[in-house]
């Protein structure tokens, strides 16, 4: 069987003319013969009757104690509905189709609810109805554990049931449909020539994604790259075939002419992050040992490590930073804070082993007076760390930089 995953967002399914465009996709793969599994997110953003941040706003309202088992289950009912509703459609239209919950297609998780791991799926429920010729409606997001406990699988989880499923059926492609038109070389919002990319790597994406592109979630690029199933981030209002997600080897054997001729691929961003500097005495060689511990154990994610014999540097989101603080100064250190900072990531599959990408990235920055307060980088990232006030004007100029609006 060629078989196809298609994955729809909350914005792709809260509307009549949004759901009439979901329907004509449906419609094209069924007529390239494709055998169809559609995963779909709760309908709409917060403040739509069933989006999963107005379940949310349900249980704040009646004190925001629910516990999580029962929480997950509240928040299992937005796919449900989507579901629902999308499988009427179909029926109304004449298309045969099932619907099945993330437990029932065999989506066995572990029992961290709110965010779940995925831990094997079974397909042998989905292949029996594609069999008969039923398009196959999951709900995203959610999956059972081994003792029938119903799960969530955190922000993103469509992403991840989408790409998960697609693995573990054998699905030739799974598009991710979206309301943006693929993958662009930077935010547009921020950036108006940023261009679409048509082809990227797991890897550019995936790193895209850690550092800002919302686009798509870096769990469920993961998910793609460990089966090796090809992704497309389309437009759900569009007929155009957005930008095609795999490996760099199966992109040069669909396209032989293809040359991967750039060193980089887009500028991503990280706003509302803390600076925080902490000094070791002399003698003192413990030090990394205690900072780093204590922000595990209280549950506060670093970033943007630097270790050296004098001490440490690293990065908070704002919001843990006056906790943090408090942490470091009950072990006696006196770190210190540089909030409303922003992390700016210049990504390319082509960065590594380059001569002069961090010149040009200085150059770039320097000409607009934007101090760098902190860089790393990786074999396919160069982050540096700015002020919030100069984020968008360190994107932009790195676009120019590296000719990306070309």
């Amino acid at each position: 069987m060629r078989i196809l995953v298609q994955k729809f967002g909350g914005t792709s399914l809260s509307t009549a003319d949004a759901r009439q465009h979901v329907l004509e996709h449906i419609k094209d793969a069924l007529a390239e013969e494709y055998k169809l599994v559609v995963v779909v997110s709760a309908m709409g953003r917060k403040g739509d009757p069933y989006a999963t941040d107005t379940l949310l706003g349900l249980v704040a309202q009646s004190g925001n104690a629910l516990p999580a088992r029962e929480k997950d289950m509240l928040l299992c009912c937005g796919e449900m509905i989507s579901a629902t509703n999308l499988c009427s459609i179909l029926h109304a239209e004449g298309i045969s189709s099932v619907v099945l919950t993330g437990g029932q297609a065999g989506v066995q998780t572990n029992s961290v609810f709110g965010n779940a791991q995925i831990e094997s799926i079974d397909p042998t429920t989905i292949h029996q109805y594609l069999k008969q010729d039923k398009v196959v409606i999951v709900t995203g997001f959610q999956g059972m554990t081994e003792t029938g406990q119903l799960t969530t699988l955190g922000r993103g989880g469509s992403d991840t049931s989408a790409t998960a499923i697609g693995g573990a059926i054998g699905a030739e492609i799974v598009d991710i449909f979206t309301d943006v038109n693929g993958i662009l070389t930077a935010d547009p919002r921020i950036v108006e020539d940023a261009k679409p990319l048509t082809r990227v790597s797991y890897t550019e994406i995936c790193n895209m994604a850690y550092n800002g592109a919302k686009v798509i979630h870096p769990r469920a690029v993961e998910m793609a790259m460990q089966a090796n199933v090809p992704v497309r981030v389309r437009s759900t209002f569009s007929k155009d075939e957005g930008t095609l997600v795999t490996s760099m080897d199966m992109l040069s054997i669909k396209d032989p002419s293809w040359v991967p001729d750039r060193f980089v691929t887009g500028i991503a961003h990280t706003a509302g992050v803390t600076q925080i500097q902490v000094s070791s005495t002399e003698g003192q060689y413990d030090l990394q040992l205690q900072v780093f511990k204590t922000m595990a154990q209280n549950d506060i994610s670093v970033d943007f490590i630097n270790v050296n014999p004098s001490g440490v540097v690293y990065t908070v989101f704002d919001h843990e930073a006056e906790r943090a603080t408090a942490l470091l100064q009950n072990l006696g250190y006196s770190p210190k804070c540089m909030s409303a900072c922003a992390k700016v990531a210049v990504i390319g599959g082509g960065i590594n082993g380059v001569p002069g990408i961090m010149a040009h990235i200085v150059e770039a920055l320097t000409l607009e007076d934007i101090q760098i307060l902190q860089s790393a980088d990786s074999n396919t990232t160069i982050w540096v760390l700015v002020r919030h006030d100069d984020m968008g004007k360190a994107v932009r100029a790195l676009h120019r930089k590296f000719d990306l609006h070309k």
